[in-house]
């Protein structure tokens, strides 16, 4: 009986540890698994930031496991994503053999999910290799798995991928579409990294199809969604694209700007990529992996030496020295080849993209000269149609003349008005206006706006209305020359397109933290509207609604083009609502930062400020070529009870200067034989506290360091407001009159 027991007794130890030693197996089992994932996990990390040989490394030691456990899933899963790492370091055939061994283990086990993967891997690399019928068909195999598997969140990628290909192979129509259907299902998937590619590239393909406009439009959508993804590569493409559009647009000068930043990227991608990828980083890590190897084979001799066996220790060193040797030997070669290789493509890129810089530099300095030279023919003549006008209107003309009289003036004001807008628009475009925040008013301000404009509302039988938020506070800082001329600009432009109706102009508060608001001007008319397709290029340059509207109502069709400008200087967006034969609302969002109101300062009337002066000893010199803006400047300063001087060129200013004292020199630039320019630098060799203003046609902000150089006081643009001419007399002569003083 005992003996029974006992037999009993051991066969319950034996099934236990049997049992407990399966446990431990399926316990190991699922860690290696578990180190499998994290492992798998870290690689992933490491291509993330572009550590390609580690992340090499570890998706080796998680297929050493995976093979050792014989984990067929993901031994599968594992050669996809060194296939994938292979193809993004270019090496194409080691890659497509570790798809093939992936798929063929994936379609072993049925694991249709991670073989649509691979197909899609496999897809992209046969376009990148430009064997697009192949890439075309393992696209569509992926695509038809995932489609079968539920996976929608996986198809944007391969849709964006087959869009790529016929790009490439001009067949831009269906490029247009799939590119669609990739944003729509991005935007669903909230993958903002596909969607942001898929706007970029079908912004070419609708440049292709010559809608430059519209390809612009999502292109520019793209790249701010990149922008704010910071995804490099996307607002590298992303600029890369807007250059080439706006190239095809003639607007040389937006496609040199976003060409330098392209090449500012590529740059910095470039450095990354040769951290990564250079010959140098190769040739490491070789070297690393050549001491290891010595390492172990060193460790087969000092296990050995207990045998003193000189021969084969002997040879075991040389077979490590010939390896090292031959795998160095080998790197340097392929090294070399690399190297080789990417300076003559970056060679050849660098030289493309000189070139096509150096053709936008030129259109710009074109396009520069051209509005330096044509504004300032225009402006001259303009300074005396405008003078001359406003002269006749103050000497009592016959009441038939004062018709006559207004029309010139009002086609006057038109021309100035366009010529300003003209350099306004250059001057948005060229990144030169610069803000310039003062505290004001807005509530004050905006009525003002509608007070100056209300006669012409009232002359199109048209009612304003205005409604300020009550709660909202007045003052605020910002620029607020700029929100006026938007206001003119939005308000102006709903009189000009209504008749007989009304028109609301509304300010209110849409988020606000602390001192800081959002603010929102809406400008709303019953006019006659705007149509659907016209609506897009509304804010585009020269963009009236058609050719009949711009002849029945007039403008430029620069107005809402500037509007745009400002409010994007301003860092504000605005929006367009209409409907044809309803009328139309403007809203634009800007940021302003409210302060308490301070002491107001009443508007000062310099003329009157002057004849309070002593003038009785002050004298003035004119420097002017042309007779008849001599005449203007002369009368207005005469009206003021000044006396002056004339001369017609530069060296009889000179010589003026040196036989005369005069308190104030108004100095033309350009005149026959010396400029203002030349005669200025030689007045300053012998008189530094002369008041020199350049009273000229030139506007062009790049000349104004010249006035600086040649040692200018002010520069007064022609034509000018009287009142500041007025205020700039007023505060030399004021100056110089406290000076002799205290004396």
């Amino acid at each position: 009986m005992s003996q029974t027991k006992y037999y009993i007794v051991a066969f319950l130890i034996s099934f236990s540890c049997a049992l407990f030693a399966q446990s431990n197996d399926i316990e190991d089992i699922d860690v290696l698994k578990m180190r499998i994932k994290n492992t798998i996990a870290q690689s992933d990390l490491d291509r993330e930031r572009g550590d390609y040989f580690n992340a090499k490394d570890n998706l080796e030691s998680a297929l050493d496991i995976a093979v050792s456990i014989d984990d067929k899933k993901s031994q599968g899963i594992i050669h996809t994503k060194i296939g994938k790492l292979q193809f993004t370091v270019n090496e194409y055939n080691k890659a497509l053999v570790s798809l093939t061994k992936a798929a063929g283990i994936q379609r072993e086990l049925n694991d249709d999910v991670n073989l649509a993967i691979t197909y899609s891997i496999r897809g992209t690399l046969h376009a990148s290799k430009k064997e697009y019928k192949d890439a075309l068909e393992y696209l569509k195999s992926a695509k038809t798995l995932f489609e079968e598997e539920d996976l929608e969140n996986k198809i944007p990628e391969v849709t964006l991928t087959q869009a790529k290909i016929h790009l490439s192979l001009k067949d831009y129509k269906t490029a247009k579409a799939l590119f669609e259907n990739t944003i729509v299902s991005a935007k669903k998937n909230n993958q903002n990294t596909i969607l942001s590619n898929a706007l970029i590239y079908n912004g070419k393909a609708l440049d292709k199809l010559g809608n430059n406009k519209q390809g612009i439009a999502l292109a520019d959508e793209g790249l701010q969604i990149a922008k704010a993804e910071k995804s490099v590569e996307n607002i590298n493409e992303g600029y890369l694209t807007l250059s080439a559009i706006y190239e095809n647009d003639k607007n040389f000068e937006q496609a040199h700007d976003y060409l330098q930043k392209h090449v500012q990227f590529s740059d910095s991608i470039l450095n990354i990529e040769r951290a990564n990828l250079s010959p140098e980083k190769r040739a490491e890590r070789i070297s690393t992996y050549n001491a290891a190897e010595f390492q172990k084979l060193k460790k087969q001799v000092e296990d050995q030496e207990s045998d003193s066996n000189l021969a084969k220790i002997t040879t075991i060193l040389s077979i490590a020295l010939i390896t090292i040797l031959s795998l160095l030997t080998l790197s340097l070669y392929k090294n070399n080849n690399i190297r080789l290789k990417s300076n003559n493509m970056l060679q050849e890129k660098n030289d493309d993209l000189i070139e096509a810089m150096k053709k936008a530099e030129l259109a710009s300095k074109t396009k520069a000269n051209f509005l330096s030279t044509v504004t300032h023919e225009l402006r001259t003549p303009l300074y005396a149609v405008t003078g001359l006008t406003n002269m006749l209107l103050e000497e009592e003309p016959s009441e038939k003349q004062i018709p006559h009289l207004k029309s010139l003036k009002f086609s006057g004001d038109y021309l100035l008005t366009f010529i300003n807008d003209i350099l306004q628009i250059n001057k948005i475009e060229a990144n030169k206006v610069e803000l310039d925040p003062v505290l004001f008013n807005l509530k004050t301000k905006v009525e003002n706006v509608c007070s100056a404009l209300n006669n012409s509302a009232l002359d199109n039988n048209v009612i304003m209305h205005y409604d300020y938020q009550k709660d909202l506070p007045e003052t605020f800082i910002g620029d607020n020359l700029k929100i006026s001329q938007i206001l003119i600009n939005l308000i102006g432009n709903s009189i000009k397109f209504t008749k007989d109706g009304d028109i609301w102009v509304r300010v209110y508060s849409i988020a606000n933290k602390g001192n800081d608001y959002t603010l929102r001007f809406e400008i709303e008319d019953n006019g006659i509207g705007i149509s659907k397709e016209k609506q897009d290029n509304m804010f585009e340059s020269f963009s009236q609604g058609s050719i009949q509207i711009n002849r029945k109502y007039g403008g430029t069709g620069l107005g809402l083009s500037i509007v745009k400008g400002l409010i994007e200087i301003l860092k504000g967006k605005i929006y367009l609502k209409s409907e044809l034969g309803k009328g139309t609302t403007f809203f634009f969002e800007i940021p302003l930062t409210y302060a308490p109101e301070t002491v107001k300062i009443e508007k000062e009337d310099y003329s009157k400020n002057i004849s309070k002066l002593d003038i009785s000893n002050i004298k003035i010199l004119i420097v002017e070529d042309n007779k008849i803006n001599q005449m203007i400047t002369k009368k207005i300063l005469n009206k003021m009870n000044l006396e002056c001087d004339i001369v017609d060129n530069g060296e009889a200013a000179v010589e003026k200067v040196k036989e005369n004292t005069y308190n104030v020199v108004l100095m033309d630039i350009h005149m026959p034989g010396i400029s203002g320019l030349e005669a200025t630098k030689i007045i300053r060799t012998f008189d530094k506290e002369l008041t020199i203003f350049a009273l000229t046609a030139v506007t062009l902000e790049d000349k104004m360091h010249e006035f600086d150089e040649a040692g200018f006081d002010d520069i007064i643009s022609k034509p000018f407001k009287q009142e500041d001419f007025e205020k700039k007399l007023y505060e030399v002569l004021a100056a110089n009159q406290n000076t002799a003083s205290s004396f």
